[in-house]
């Protein structure tokens, strides 16, 4: 099984930027525990990051007919692009959406996903640890459908 993990705007600066909404770990922490529990699981991943829609959508775009599934942070992306979505639509990949922070209990302009809509699943409020829960639960989804 091969995944990929894409994570949008401002990901990078975790740790660094608002530690009372999105922790204290650090990019490199995320990496560390993506890259372990796929280790643990026999998952092969590739993380990707990126400040750019347009970037994102092409990496989308290029996940078909390579990856098995697809977790995804589209930070604030998750708000605003269709573009997003429909890169995610097209390939039709499993896609799970993880958010560091629960956007449930924040601005109502984050009560919005689009990029959800093409998602079998979102986990939210968890912090770096919603990106395992994501993985274990994708591995699930696609062994079991």
């Amino acid at each position: 099984m091969r995944i990929i993990v894409i994570n949008g705007p401002n990901i990078n600066l975790i740790g660094i930027r608002e530690p009372e909404i999105y922790g204290k770990d650090d990019y490199a922490a995320l990496e560390k525990l993506i890259r372990e529990t796929c280790a643990a699981e026999c998952i092969e991943v590739d993380i990707f990051q990126s400040n750019h829609e347009g970037v994102i959508v092409e990496k989308i775009q290029q996940t078909l007919g390579h990856y098995d599934g697809i977790v995804i942070n589209p930070a604030s992306y998750t708000h605003t692009s269709i573009a997003i979505l429909d890169a995610l639509k097209a390939v039709g990949l499993t896609a799970v959406e993880v958010h560091i922070s629960d956007v449930c209990r924040r601005e109502h302009f984050r009560q919005t996903s689009f990029a959800g809509l093409a998602c079998v699943k979102t986990i939210t409020g968890q912090g770096i640890d919603g990106y395992r829960q994501a993985i274990l639960y994708l591995k699930e989804y696609l062994f079991h459908f």
